[in-house]
């Protein structure tokens, strides 16, 4: 019966978790980064109180030591579509489309993520999932040998496959079948240490894209980062260091603000780790490999088009002005140009609401819930301080950001020209499904929480 499964929030909490668990005995550096951001975040609630109460008052307090993104890079359609299935079991479905094309790294993806506001609170659990672009690669030969390595594997296992389509079949998985599931679909992110490919069309693969190599060369698309949340990644940044973890050079995305915007990202470089290929002969031969590191991140509000407009056009006059380089070498010069041109995007959170730059989740205060058929608009309902607005926060992903943490990641020589192919159709038709269109989804968020108002308060509300 229906009553007997297990709850997708639940599953994907566990898996989660066991995920994290895996990655700490496979990269330790990722422990030491656990417990620093574990310590930057208390520091934070403790000396802003606000901050505290805010997040306590929209029920995501508990969330934020809990939270995590990974992010895995699948090599055929067939993978892409499967592993919709298997993250659909755990209530995970696919929002946005990103191009990387542009930023010199051959895929395109989508952010497998709860979506409803409840499942969000449980566990907000992401997973940043690439395909790769096989046709922006140049050699045609090269293609075709990669293309054949990739359709011969199976990332999956026997028992996950079942698991998956009994999930689908019967409406969901007991509580038996449900730790089975975890631990059958954990072994598709295990990290294989043996090569599919020789040594020699490791190093053409290689040569192709560092990304290539990762994709192509292994048994199955292995997690390569497990990212923690932080509220200050400042001060993360800074102390790092001090843990024997050398970060990258600069912060991804918008600069420090009183109101953080979007998504900033940092990261500490990719470990090189022991291969063995197989050769002809069937002798085993030693080599490195380098893919896997650790991240952070710092999540702000999620933008409306027209704050997102302002927020790319602030970025690229940035860009325009100082392009951050691979080796650090102009980090300070970048990081000032980029706080002095976003002074033009608004530092607090009314100036944001009022020129519709940021999705916001509206609630009734004590005061308002006490007040019934006020007979009002929404801004003088807020004006009273019968109403209160909290930023919804981003739960996705930035491009640009992406690819930097890519290539800081690859090796400096990793950035190459691709000519930009942002493909959502086929993207779409390889996975099996549409994906979330990321602003709808937030604005209808922040309609329904003004609904919400409406129908416990009496307030009503100007038509736009």
């Amino acid at each position: 019966m229906a009553n007997d499964f297990v709850a997708c929030d639940t599953i994907r909490s566990d898996f989660s978790a066991a995920m994290s668990a895996m990655y700490r005995m496979e990269v330790p550096a990722y422990g030491i980064l656990m417990k620093l951001v574990a310590s930057v975040n208390e520091e934070a609630l403790s000396t802003d109180p606000q901050m505290r109460e805010r997040l306590s008052a929209t029920g995501s307090l508990d969330r934020i030591s809990q939270e995590r993104h990974g992010a895995i890079r699948l090599g055929t359609p067939e993978e892409l579509s499967t592993m919709r299935r298997v993250f659909a079991v755990m209530g995970m479905h696919p929002v946005g489309y990103y191009d990387l094309s542009t930023a010199g790294v051959p895929v395109h993806s989508t952010a497998f993520r709860p979506v409803s506001d409840a499942s969000l609170k449980i566990n907000p659990f992401r997973v940043f999932t690439s395909l790769l672009r096989l046709d922006l690669i140049k050699d045609e030969a090269l293609r075709e040998e990669a293309a054949e390595v990739v359709s011969k594997r199976k990332i999956f296992s026997v028992g996950a496959l079942e698991l998956v389509e009994k999930a689908e079949r019967e409406g969901g998985l007991d509580s038996r079948d449900a730790r089975r599931f975890v631990q059958e679909v954990l072994q598709t992110f295990r990290w294989h240490d043996k090569a599919i490919v020789n040594a020699e069309m490791y190093e053409r693969l290689h040569e192709a894209h560092r990304l290539v190599a990762d994709v192509v060369s292994f048994k199955g698309p292995h997690i390569n980062h497990l990212t923690p949340r932080t509220l200050d990644i400042d001060s993360v940044q800074q102390r790092m260091p001090e843990e024997g973890i050398a970060p990258k050079a600069v912060v991804e995305g918008p600069p420090t603000r009183q109101c953080p915007i979007l998504l900033r990202q940092t990261s500490f470089k990719a470990l090189e780790e022991a291969v063995s290929f197989r050769e002809a002969d069937g002798r085993w031969w030693s080599g490195s490999h380098t893919a896997r590191f650790g991240e952070i991140e710092q999540r702000g509000i999620a933008l409306t088009p027209k704050g997102r407009a302002l927020y790319d056009r602030l970025l690229n006059e940035t860009r325009e002005h100082c392009r951050p380089a691979a080796d650090g070498s102009n980090a300070t010069e970048y990081e000032a140009a980029l706080a002095e041109v976003f002074k033009a995007f608004p530092d607090d959170w009314n100036s944001i609401r009022e020129q519709g730059l940021g999705y916001f989740s509206y609630s009734l205060t004590e005061e308002g819930k006490s007040s019934t058929g006020i007979g009002t608009d929404l801004e003088a309902a807020v004006d009273a301080g019968l109403v209160r607005f909290d930023p919804i926060v981003y739960e996705d992903f930035l491009p640009v950001s992406a690819a930097g943490i890519f290539q800081s990641n690859l090796g400096d020589d990793a950035t190459q020209e691709f000519v930009a192919s942002p493909n959502q159709k086929m993207f779409e038709r390889d996975l099996g499904a549409p994906v979330l269109d990321e602003f709808a989804h937030y604005a209808g968020m922040m309609k329904a929480s003004i609904d919400r108002c409406v129908r416990n308060s009496g307030i009503g509300v100007a038509a736009e």
